[in-house]
């Protein structure tokens, strides 16, 4: 055995500062940070929909909130796009056409995943639709079995069987407990609707993140969505709503910009590189717990057994699709 084969593989031999104990210690400090990103990330996103009904509350609408959350949040991925080139000057351009792809993917991902999940949120409370939203991985299973050809084992069949019971027992107690805007069905529709198109783009986006990395391509998503959302809002309103809100919609738009999107989306992603995405997803998995803590403790919003049984039964089936 070579020296340099001895030294790894009899470390008491070495001093403290050897190289095989700096390396297990990196090694630790990189898994506690991966795990400490991963909690911060997962509870930042899960204040966006608390923020969004105190929005709602101070009379915001889905569609100037959406605006005002894109358009905050623009500069934070145009600087980070600015950022990435200027560290590949001397890298290849990027392709037109994928640029192109990634900026039109942001339609589904960020637009109008967003703006459905906002607009379910006007009519449903903040718990149902958190675990409502929380299905797409089992919707990104049967997507991928569809356009993929990937096998729909039993044990994912059981995953979307159990989420949907989850959130129809759940969704049997809203209009019973909780007050909301218009028709709890539509509500829950609308958020079916944004994790389906979530989990489109999940699909659709994963060749194009492989060939120009996660940060560049999420930037070009956002700024896509961004061009997106301005269109809408400026087709369905007029200009001056945008500065007639009252003062606390611009704060709470900024906190659901910066705090709950860019912030978090950092994190998850760093999360993501250190520990995996099997480990990342698991430590999500709370992401539901935590706002509807937030929800009931905060917002007041009423809850009973069956909503604590729901959430336990879609967080369980969720939980069939995240393990290997």
């Amino acid at each position: 055995m070579s020296s340099t084969n001895s030294a790894c593989a009899y470390p008491k031999t070495r001093s403290l500062g050897g190289e095989c104990s700096d390396a297990i210690a990196a090694n630790g400090d990189n898994h506690k940070w991966g795990v400490a990103l991963a909690i911060v990330g997962t509870f930042l996103f899960a204040l966006k929909s608390i923020l969004i009904k105190f929005a709602f509350a101070e009379g915001a609408e889905a569609t100037l909130l959406l605006a005002l959350r894109l358009f905050f949040s623009f500069p934070f991925y145009v600087a980070m796009l600015i950022h990435l080139r200027g560290k590949r000057k001397n890298s290849q351009p990027l392709c037109f056409r994928k640029v192109i792809a990634a900026t039109c993917l942001g339609f589904l991902g960020y637009y109008l995943a967003s703006f459905l999940d906002m607009a379910g949120l006007e009519r449903i409370s903040a718990q149902l639709e958190r675990l409502t939203l929380f299905t797409y991985p089992a919707m990104i299973a049967v997507l991928a079995r569809l356009f993929l050809g990937e096998t729909l084992s039993l044990r994912i069949v059981a995953s979307i069987v159990l989420s949907y019971v989850g959130i129809a027992l759940m969704y049997s107690q809203e209009s019973q407990t909780v007050a909301t805007t218009g028709s709890p069905a539509i509500g829950v529709m609308l958020v079916l609707g944004s994790a389906l198109s979530y989990s489109l783009y999940v699909i659709l986006a994963k060749p194009m993140i492989q060939q120009m990395g996660s940060r560049e391509f999420t930037s070009f998503a956002m700024i896509g969505s961004a061009g997106c959302i301005a269109v809408h809002f400026f087709l369905a309103c007029d200009a001056s709503a945008l500065f007639s809100a009252a003062p606390i919609v611009y704060v709470y738009a900024l906190a659901i910009a910066f705090v709950c999107t860019v912030l978090p989306s950092f994190c998850i992603s760093e999360a993501i590189m250190r520990l995996g995405a099997a480990r990342t997803t698991v430590i999500g998995s709370v992401g539901p717990v935590i706002t509807i803590a937030i929800a009931i403790m905060v917002l007041r919003e009423p809850t009973s057994a069956y909503h604590i049984v729901g959430m336990a039964i879609v967080i369980f089936g969720v939980s069939l699709v995240s393990r290997k």
